[in-house]
This record gives structure tokens, C-alpha cells and sequence, in this order.
């Protein structure tokens, strides 16, 4: 199957070249061709309201201009990877922590690079698993697809989980975590209703203070408590190596937690396909990138430099009593629309396979609002599960990593570049130091899904026999 038949497969896209020509950044589209929206919906006989319900739910759905999608991207990605860091640099010592951080951050703008440069070249992609096809025909898009949806309820998985610690720090109470778990699940389903990006952009803005001044009151609880302990600040047991005695589990587990926090590129094709002119992407993933490697180093050094080694993950819990539960309080915003982000992208990813041929999949009719609701919550129920099943923060971030980060964010954008983007021989004088850079993201890559996997399963077997981590589906 050649790349033209499995484009015909794909569904259509306006380009930029086809959509309107007069936009704004919020959003605003001048006109709609009715007849190209129509064409989306593949060989349907539809009456006049359904073309006028189809039409308004394209224009709907293509608003998001880069300065929007920068604050999405920001939600989707700064959040729960920022918690876990320091507990990383406490492992790796603080010379490789610092190195990693900026190292991978920069891989991840240049994957993201890649990313979006396929999404540009073909344009009719509006998910992985859509490049999935491309790259490998059926086998690819249902692997990629599979890929994308276990992420993305891992992810959701992770902020219940998150929600719920924060909840139990908050209130200190003597109440199930079971029941903070379903609470948290219940924030994530109503917060994910919106099915627009757009929508959800304006909750992005809270979303970015609450992030920023929950890690803010972290650093200067840390560091309060620290200089005010005996010997102060010269006291504290952080080391610039790593730590002794140090394991390959705790070492590969520290280094996914890392990978973790870099998460953009899953989600861009998404993203993109909303954009009104998508060619403005760049700019988003560059001022993303950034924010990033700025947040995550100073999070990771300073949070760590001021508790050392007995630094806890998620790192608000090294606080202190009372500034922990402010920080949680002020980070609840944060853990619960960055998880309802990525419940919106996997939800509409799930709707719009699912009611690909029909105006359903605008999610502007009664039936169109009924499925979604079905599939929000079908997605919720099962990462309230996962979250319930691997109740150790570290280790589901790792697994994540592990099993899907490697492949988002490392060895799949390395092969589209190889057979999608790359003219010529790979070692023609022109494609030789970017080839060997593609071939070294794809052996990074492969390297963290086999050693994160085999240390993630080494650490949950060692925490549940220790008595570390509390049972499945228990108090706690």
C-alpha cells in the first residue's frame, strides 16, 4: 500500500492554504467552505441540517491559534513530571540531574520538531496512530493507536492518583483513600466535558499560576525549613554524585522520571489539527520547551539541594506539615485540568474513531453530547482502576515512561524521520550528522523501554514486599 492509497484512508483536513484567510489569535474564522466539511464525512447522504450542524462543528473545532495551543501544551505537559523530579536529582546526585534535565529537554523540542513537521507534510494525520498507518499500514495505526490510549489513561490514572494524596494531605483525615480516589475522578470526568481545546485553553491560565506557585511554595518551604534545622542550609545532605549504593532500578527509575516530564510530542498531532494555521506550531513547542528546561532544573535542583536525600515524590510532601498542605491546596487546580487535558484528547481520539463517518463525532447534537459523556466516563472508570492498582507515584510514572514516553517522545519521531521527512540517502553528505542524530534518539529510546520496564516491575515486587506501597484497592 503506497502513500497515496493510505491517505485516502485518513480523514480530511484543511490546510492552511484551504482555510479561511483572515484569523485571529483567539480564533475567529472568517468562512467555512460547506462543501470541503461535508467531504469529511465519508460517502453519508446528509440532509440540510445535518450539513449546517457539520459545518458549524468543523469551524468549532479549528479556533486554536499558537499562542492557545502554548498554554494547552503548558497544562498538558507542566504538571505531575515537575513533582517527581527532585526525588530524581536525590538518586542521580545533582551534576546528572541538571545534565539530564536540560539533555532530554532538548531532545523533546527537537522530537516535537519532527513531529510536527509530519503533521505539516501530511496533513490529513490527525493522530498517532494516524502516522502509525503511514509508517507501518494497519499493523502501525492500530499499535500506535493502542500506544496513544493506554498513555493517555495511564496519565489520567496518574492525577487521580495524585488528586488523592492531595486530598489525604490536605485534609489529614482518618477517610478511605478509595474515596478521595473516586472524588478525584469525579473532578477529572466534569472538568474534561469541554471538548474543545480552545475551551479548555482558557482553564490552561489557572492551571499555569497554580503550577508555578505550588512548586514556588514548595522551594521556599524547603527552604525555610531547611536554614532554620541545626547547621542550616551547609547541613543538608544533598551531593553533586550519585547516591551511594545506588541500584540499577533506582537509577533507570530516576532517569524515566525524568523522560516522564516531557511528555508534548504524544499529543501534538491533536493539537495541531485544531490549529487554524498549523505551520504556526514551532513557536508553541519552542516557548514550551523552554519553560520546561527552566521549571523542571530549578525544581529538580533547588527542592533537592534544600531536603537531600530524604526528598519525597511527589516532592510537595517535603514541604513541611503545614506548607505541604498549602502547596497541595494551591496545586489542586493544576493536578486536576492538566488530567482532564489529556482525558479530552483521548476521549475525543476514542469519539471520533468511533463516529468517524457520522456528524456525531462534532459533539453538537443530543446523541453527539450523549456518546461523549459515555466515553469520559468509560476512560475515568478505568484510570481510577490503574490508579487504585499502582498506588506509588514514582513507579507509575515510570511505567509510563517506560512502556509509551519512549516511544512518543524518543524512537517514533526518529523513525518518521527516517521514513517520512528524510530525501535522499541516510548517509548522503547532507543527511549524515542529522541521520546519526535520529539513530541516537532512537537508541536512547529503545534503552528506556527495556530498562525502565525491567526496573519499574524490580521496584513495585520490592515495594509491595517491603510494605512501602499500600495494597490494591485499599485504605491507606
Amino acid at each position: 500500500m503506497g502513500h497515496n492509497d493510505i491517505i485516502a484512508e485518513l480523514p480530511t483536513y484543511d490546510s492552511d492554504q484551504k482555510k479561511a484567510a483572515s484569523h485571529d489569535d483567539i480564533g475567529h474564522t472568517s468562512s467555512s467552505p460547506e462543501e470541503g466539511v461535508v467531504g469529511t464525512i465519508v460517502g453519508a447522504e446528509l440532509s440540510d441540517f445535518e450539513k449546517q450542524k457539520a459545518a458549524a462543528g468543523h469551524a468549532h473545532f479549528h479556533r486554536l491559534g499558537w499562542k492557545r495551543l502554548t498554554v494547552v501544551m503548558i497544562v498538558e505537559a507542566i504538571a505531575l513530571g515537575s513533582l517527581s523530579l527532585p526525588s530524581s536529582f536525590a538518586t542521580l546526585g545533582m551534576v546528572a540531574g541538571v545534565i539530564l534535565c536540560i539533555g532530554i529537554g532538548l531532545i523533546a523540542i527537537y522530537t516535537s520538531y519532527i513531529v510536527g513537521q509530519v503533521k505539516l507534510k501530511f496533513p490529513h494525520m490527525t493522530t498517532y496512530a494516524d502516522a502509525g498507518m503511514l509508517m507501518m499500514g494497519r499493523f502501525g495505526y492500530e499499535l500506535f493507536g493502542a500506544m496513544f490510549v493506554l498513555l493517555l489513561t495511564f496519565l489520567t490514572a496518574s492525577h487521580c492518583l495524585t488528586g488523592t494524596i492531595a486530598f489525604q494531605s490536605i485534609t489529614e483525615s482518618n477517610v478511605c483513600s478509595i474515596v478521595f480516589g473516586v472524588v478525584s475522578a469525579i473532578l477529572l470526568f466534569a472538568l474534561a466535558i469541554p471538548p474543545s481545546f480552545t475551551e479548555m485553553a482558557i482553564l490552561g491560565y489557572v492551571d499555569f499560576v497554580s503550577i508555578l506557585l505550588a512548586i514556588g511554595i514548595t522551594i521556599i518551604g524547603t527552604g525555610i525549613q531547611s536554614n532554620s534545622a541545626p547547621g542550616g542550609l551547609a547541613n543538608v545532605n544533598w551531593s553533586a554524585w550519585p547516591k551511594e549504593n545506588i541500584n540499577f532500578s533506582e537509577a533507570f527509575i530516576a532517569v524515566s522520571n525524568i523522560a516522564f516530564a516531557y511528555t508534548f510530542a504524544m499529543c501534538q498531532f491533536s493539537f495541531m489539527d485544531e490549529m487554524h494555521t498549523p505551520r504556526h506550531y514551532t513557536k508553541s513547542i519552542y516557548a514550551l520547551g523552554m519553560i520546561e528546561i527552566v521549571i523542571y532544573t530549578l525544581t529538580g535542583a533547588l527542592i533537592y539541594a534544600f531536603v537531600g536525600q530524604d526528598v519525597e515524590s511527589p516532592a510537595l510532601l517535603s514541604a513541611g506539615h503545614t506548607m505541604s498542605r498549602v502547596a497541595f491546596g494551591v496545586a489542586l487546580p493544576v493536578i486536576f485540568i492538566s488530567g482532564s487535558i489529556n482525558t479530552t484528547v483521548l476521549a475525543r481520539y476514542i469519539h471520533g474513531r468511533i463516529f468517524k463517518k457520522s456528524i456525531i463525532r462534532f459533539i453538537n447534537t443530543k446523541t453527539g453530547w450523549l456518546t461523549w459523556l459515555g466515553v469520559l466516563l468509560a476512560i475515568i472508570i478505568v484510570a481510577w482502576i490503574i490508579a487504585e492498582a499502582i498506588p506509588l507515584f514514582s513507579d507509575l510514572l515510570s511505567i509510563m515512561a517506560a512502556l509509551f514516553i519512549s516511544g512518543f517522545t524518543f524512537y517514533i519521531p526518529s523513525m518518521m524521520w527516517f521514513m517520512l521527512l528524510r530525501e535522499g540517502k541516510w548517509h548522503a553528505k547532507e543527511n549524515l550528522f542529522i541521520s546519526l542524530l535520529n539513530a541516537a534518539i532512537f537508541f536512547i529510546g529503545v534503552v528506556l523501554l527495556v530498562g525502565g520496564m525491567y526496573s519499574s516491575i524490580t521496584d513495585i515486587r520490592h515495594n509491595f514486599q517491603s510494605g512501602t506501597m499500600r495494597g490494591a484497592f485499599t485504605c491507606g
